[in-house]
């Protein structure tokens, strides 16, 4: 069974981006969404599709399954998503033995910049790069899920 480890940030400043690859442009939808579990269809570059089963309440750690998918079959699921189709731009960034991805939403989440980091251990401690921001891991706002629900909610101050 495969495990998602990672942790999630704000990104403060565009420090990353003389670091990071070209990016690859991400379009993806859920096609079933409950409070513990998702499916998601994400399709890369409209080169190749995936769709991808998450599982798991933690806000660090959960199960998660990945099937390529044709592109076909993707475009049409894109059509049938609950709530929006999201839309980003996805760059790697390596630092210090790991590597980020870099999120740079687009369409209706237009201003959002998100970084995170996979790790293969739950007591990995990656080195932290400086235009980091808030740390966001386990702040269901933030989850793409609830970006594709509800759009993105704004801190209550």
């Amino acid at each position: 069974m495969a495990k998602e480890i990672e942790r999630k940030f704000l990104v403060a400043s565009d420090g990353w981006r003389e670091h990071a690859d070209k990016g690859t442009q991400l379009r993806q939808a859920y096609v079933v969404t409950m409070e513990d579990r998702s499916v998601r269809v994400r399709i890369h570059g409209n080169k190749w599709a995936r769709l991808t089963i998450k599982i798991g309440k933690s806000a660090l750690v959960r199960n998660e399954y990945e099937y390529d998918v044709s592109m076909d079959d993707a475009k049409e699921m894109l059509t049938q998503a609950v709530g929006v189709v999201i839309e980003k731009r996805r760059f790697r960034v390596p630092y210090r033995g790991f590597t980020w991805e870099v999120d740079v939403y687009e369409g209706a989440l237009k201003g959002l910049v998100v970084a995170e980091v996979e790790m293969k251990r739950e007591t990995d401690l990656p080195a932290l790069p400086e235009w980091l921001g808030r740390e966001i891991t386990g702040d269901r706002r933030y989850s793409n899920q609830s970006l594709a629900i509800s759009g993105l909610v704004e801190e209550q101050k």
